[in-house]
């Protein structure tokens, strides 16, 4: 496996130097992930509109942010990441907002669950099990300004899309849960774990789901 060209306590270090400067954008985060969840309850064009929103600011502000802003200083390959980033937030944007291709509902069914569970790790279990392994805040990476657990986010709130998701909205978030991963293991990281196992369920099960309603 490729070397990481930083070491754990230089990641740890640019989190910390970052949920600092930023701060309180985590608390915002987590007042626009849970606008997102109740947005999901009650159906509509505008709150479809506005659930993709948050994704797209989610997703641009840690490519502009978080990887070309601060990520840079440890990692050149940051300046790729940010681009991708920001192309998935464009993304979102285009397809959710101006479009108003994806259309959010919570279903009791495999799919709502398993998009329920993936946030609920998102939002929760993440930042407990980090403290738990001894890198809490300021050194965790939060929830929403942070690339694994938003990505993490994503997979579960695009598993409650009604729609076929078109491949092309899966690919960057796919790619992250590999190169996150990578993270969870040579970093020890091990919450990023959960990570991997979004990616696999969400572009697996996205890719299978049949609907006659597609975002493309």
């Amino acid at each position: 496996m490729m070397e990481l060209p930083f070491t754990t306590e230089e990641f740890l270090e640019v989190f910390e130097t970052y949920n600092t400067a930023i701060w309180p954008a985590q608390i915002v985060a987590y007042l626009l992930g849970g606008l997102a969840i109740y947005l999901a309850f009650r159906p509509s064009a505008r709150n479809d509109r506005g659930i993709s929103l948050i994704l797209a600011s989610f997703w641009l502000w840690m490519g502009a942010i978080y990887h070309l802003t601060f990520f840079t200083s440890i990692n050149t390959a940051a300046h790729g990441f940010g681009m991708i980033f920001i192309i998935q937030g464009l993304l979102f944007l285009g397809a959710g907002v101006w479009k108003d291709w994806l259309k959010f509902r919570l279903k009791w069914d495999a799919y709502g669950i398993t998009g329920a569970i993936l946030i609920i790790y998102a939002m929760l279990i993440y930042p407990i099990v980090g403290a738990q392994l001894g890198h809490g805040y300021p050194y965790a990476p939060m929830f929403g300004v942070a690339p694994c657990p938003a990505t993490i986010f994503t997979f579960g709130m695009l598993l409650w899309t009604t729609q076929k998701i078109s491949w092309w909205m899966l690919v960057i978030p796919g790619l992250w849960s590999v190169i996150g991963f990578t993270a969870a293991i040579k970093l020890g990281i091990r919450e990023d774990t959960g990570l991997l196992v979004a990616g696999i369920l969400g572009v697996g099960m996205l890719l299978l789901q049949k609907n006659p309603t597609s975002a493309t």
